[in-house]
């Protein structure tokens, strides 16, 4: 099927999401590990990836399951919507282990600016009840219906409305960004926005709100040339090398 979605148009996949598949391990799948990282069909994707020209995604994937892919992958990877642990300890985020692997292998981790993945959140008891009754009258979304899961998606925005989170700010997103600078370099970093997975933080809360970032890393000093690093050259650069590689 690899071919297929690049016949498609597909240029990445993003190995896994919440749970675990039979590619790999999942960083936030709540009965653990399945595989133990990648799987021996998950190293054959891999390989068909490269062999295609199709950009290996490893946000959300488990530690394990990341590590094996730097060992397996002949190109550079990216995250497509990861921050860093060392700031959010989620399991969802990069520690600096995973950080200093990213620069042998020439990758790119995009800062994810869901606010819960910048900063940690106050304990908010009301919230989590809520959501967590949404989350099992609806199986964890797994297996529903296109009704089921538009019924889901308006529950879930109705919940958020009721429950007003205090979200991360963009001046947060920018410590994700210096952090990552600070510790392997300005070629290794981008943004990753995941607006369409709950991604938002208080002064980018849309595209229309991107260019506060941009105002943010200015007045910390960041050159026009590592802005526009930041904002999509490293990325690019991940892209031509992978196509590269399919080209031999």
């Amino acid at each position: 099927m690899v071919e297929k979605f690049y016949d498609l148009g597909a240029r990445y996949i993003t190995l896994c999401h919440t749970r675990n598949n039979d590619i790999c391990d999942s960083s936030t799948d709540p009965n653990g590990p399945e595989h133990n990282g990648l799987s021996d069909l998950g190293k054959h994707v891999v390989e068909e990836m490269n062999t295609l020209g199709m950009i290996v995604d490893v946000s959300h994937i488990s530690d394990s399951a990341y590590f094996d892919v730097l060992k397996v992958s002949k190109t550079p990877v990216i995250a497509s919507h990861s921050s860093v642990r060392a700031l959010c300890n989620s399991p969802r985020n990069f520690s600096d282990e995973m950080l200093y692997a990213l620069i042998e292998n020439e990758g790119v981790i995009q800062i994810c600016i869901l606010s819960d993945y910048i900063k940690e959140a106050k304990p908010y008891p009301a919230r989590d009840s809520a959501f967590k009754a949404l989350r099992e009258k609806y199986n964890h979304f797994d297996g529903l219906s296109e009704e089921e899961h538009q019924k889901a998606v308006m529950e879930w925005r109705k919940t958020d409305k009721m429950f007003p989170k205090e979200l991360a700010t963009v001046s947060d997103v920018v410590d994700h960004i210096d952090y990552v600078v600070k510790t392997i370099g300005i070629d290794y970093v981008g943004i990753g926005t995941d607006f369409d997975g709950g991604g938002g933080v208080e002064g980018c809360l849309d595209a229309s709100q991107m260019k506060n970032i941009t105002i943010e890393l200015l007045r910390r000093g960041y050159s026009k040339n590592e802005i526009k690093k930041i904002w999509g050259e490293n990325f690019l650069r991940v892209y031509r090398q992978v196509e590269q590689y399919a080209e031999k």
